[in-house]
């Protein structure tokens, strides 16, 4: 998705589902949707790629249950998230370095010469196939579909703008060597010979790019709040049981299991103290900056770092039950809901 049509398109045609409401989140790219049991996550998708755009189903449980929490995958996701910034990085500085000399060129006539036109017009073709290809690529989309998105105004805007250029320089006189093009701010032809309008084919891409490339800026920061709660969360625990202890992953950990927590380690789960004590520093979770004095019977927080001696914890919620998984489904729940005047907007 690209813009609020993208939006309202998904919403409409999630909506048209008897039983389905749904609200979609641009920052995040997320679908919020309620249906009935007769309609299946996988229906729900297909709707989705009908309406041409693509679209998955969050395995909620399954991550849960090995992240401890619902906020693995923006974890998961924050390589592909990377590599996705540097290739938008990459098709912006090339179109910079294309763009700009046509912008000075057509915008500023004192620095017009002789055949300027053509240079321009070798300058701003990769911009109008290249560095555009992605609107092109989601106007033909939604096309398809039978929709219209930003992403159609930019391709045609290019295009015509380039297909006008090339008839004006090759049938319509600007061709000429001596060309000279005064900046106006209305349209209009020189002494018969049409304009070239190459500032315009190599703008739209420039600012639209670099305006993509802030937004997605904004939307990676999105997912830094979840990033920094699985960031507490621990992936192997120590298990004792029959006075033997065990390493064992944290989603094999059970409501009943008693483990270890040494100094310097995070509490694995929300329990109780059965032996030993301590002072955990829950700061990172309440926001409270003392440390805690913890003793037998001292209820604990999963994420909260042990300071001093060795505790045994009684482990009393695991996975999507504990206090960490419940403020992540806020967190996101805040992110991907809106408000009704955000609805009615």
């Amino acid at each position: 998705m690209t813009c609020a049509a993208c939006v309202g398109r998904v919403e409409k045609k999630l909506g048209r589902v008897e039983g389905v409401s749904a609200t979609v989140n641009l920052a995040t790219g997320r679908a919020r949707v309620s249906h009935p049991a007769t309609v299946s996550a996988a229906e729900l998708v297909a709707v989705v790629e009908a309406a041409g755009f693509t679209a998955r189903h969050v395995e909620a449980e399954r991550r849960r249950d090995a992240a401890g929490g619902p906020y693995g995958e923006y974890e998961d996701g924050a390589a592909d998230a990377a590599a996705g910034s540097a290739a938008e990085r990459t098709r912006l500085l090339v179109t910079a370095v294309l763009a700009v000399p046509v912008l000075v060129l057509s915008m500023v006539p004192s620095c017009q010469f002789d055949n300027w036109q053509w240079l321009c017009f070798v300058l701003a073709a990769p911009v109008a196939a290249w560095s555009a290809w992605p609107f092109h690529a989601k106007a033909l989309r939604g096309l398809r579909h039978g929709g219209a998105t930003m992403d159609t105004l930019v391709s045609l805007g290019v295009l015509a703008s380039f297909l006008w250029s090339a008839y004006a320089l090759f049938l319509g006189g600007a061709g000429e060597p001596g060309m000279r093009m005064p900046f106006t701010l209305v349209p209009s032809a020189t002494g018969g010979v049409a304009d070239v309008y190459l500032e315009a084919v190599v703008g739209v891409p420039l600012f639209v790019l670099t305006g993509r490339l802030l937004e997605g800026r904004a939307r990676r920061a999105t997912g830094s709040a979840l990033r920094a709660l699985a960031s507490l969360t621990v992936k192997e625990v120590v298990v004792r049981a029959g006075g033997t202890e065990r390493s064992v992953p944290i989603e094999e950990l059970r409501v009943g299991d008693r483990f270890v927590v040494r100094p310097g380690e995070r509490v694995a789960t929300d329990g109780v103290i059965t032996e030993g004590g301590s002072a955990l520093d829950m700061s990172l979770v309440t926001g409270e900056s003392a440390p805690v004095e913890v003793g037998p019977g001292s209820a604990v927080v999963g994420g909260a770092v042990n300071s001093g001696g060795l505790l045994e914890v009684c482990a009393e919620a695991v996975g999507a039950d504990t206090r960490l998984a419940r403020i992540a489904r806020l967190v996101e729940d805040a992110q991907s809901g809106k408000a009704r005047v955000q609805r009615l907007a």
